[in-house]
């Protein structure tokens, strides 16, 4: 079965990330699910902002969490003036049936409450007790064991992703904390270890990889049994695994 695409912060190698320009355009180029990364602002609203400064992607500067969500709505983001909230993401895939992969950025000011605010918030969008994992609109993702694990308690049928890095010695067999549902590798890990995706699943884990553009990783992914294929190109993506 080929690994499904997955948009990372939008078609965001065409359109400036984490915007509703960026999330059209990977619908519109087929993208079979969603991702963003989630910040709380000084005011507790969750945004969809990858970095803690907003320097780079906006014309202003700043750190995410030391600023409100209006002075955050006053800047430009590539073109788009307003930050993305996850709310607007939120009701844009549901609109669409599209499934959201959400991380939550580690470490920040505000430690669980951001695992806290979502759950809250998916809840208010009838989100967050699907009934089961593999349909669930939502999976939540984060480098952060903690973050994972805060997630599992206070919603444990949301299904979860552990992001890696590079793998853990306590990790190299494929197996994954236990709430942890599916393990989140790297392409430069998997270049190194492309086994490591079938010891995975021998531990019953579904393997999501990011952030994949290059064709030859692209290929190297389908061929290995990765199930989600996170890039900044959705359209090249799928013409790559359509061969």
């Amino acid at each position: 079965m080929l690994p499904s695409v997955v948009a990372h912060r939008g078609a965001s190698a065409h359109a400036a990330e984490h915007t509703l320009a960026a999330y059209d355009l990977a619908l519109a180029q087929g993208a079979d699910a969603l991702e963003c990364d989630v910040r709380l602002t000084r005011d507790g609203h969750l945004v969809c902002v990858h970095d803690r400064r907003i320097d780079r992607t906006t014309n202003g500067r700043g750190v995410v969490s030391a600023l409100s969500l209006a002075e955050l709505a006053m800047l430009d983001y590539g073109g788009e003036v307003g930050v993305l909230t996850l709310d607007a993401l939120l009701g844009l895939t549901a609109d669409h049936g599209t499934r959201l992969f959400v991380e939550t950025k580690h470490p920040v000011r505000y430690g669980g409450l951001v695992e806290a605010k979502l759950v809250a918030l998916l809840a208010r969008h009838g989100m967050a007790a699907p009934a089961d994992k593999d349909t669930s609109p939502i999976v939540v993702m984060s480098f952060s064991t903690l973050a994972v694990r805060r997630v599992r308690a206070a919603a444990p049928g949301l299904p979860t992703v552990l992001l890696l890095s590079q793998l853990w010695p306590t990790l190299r067999d494929g197996s994954l904390p236990p709430w942890a549902d599916h393990t989140g590798p790297g392409i430069g890990l998997l270049r190194r270890d492309p086994d490591y995706v079938a010891r995975a699943a021998d531990h019953g884990h579904a393997t999501y990889c990011w952030t994949v553009d290059d064709p030859a990783d692209v290929e190297l992914c389908a061929g290995i049994g990765v199930r989600w294929l996170a890039t900044n190109a959705p359209a090249a993506t799928r013409a790559v695994l359509a061969r």
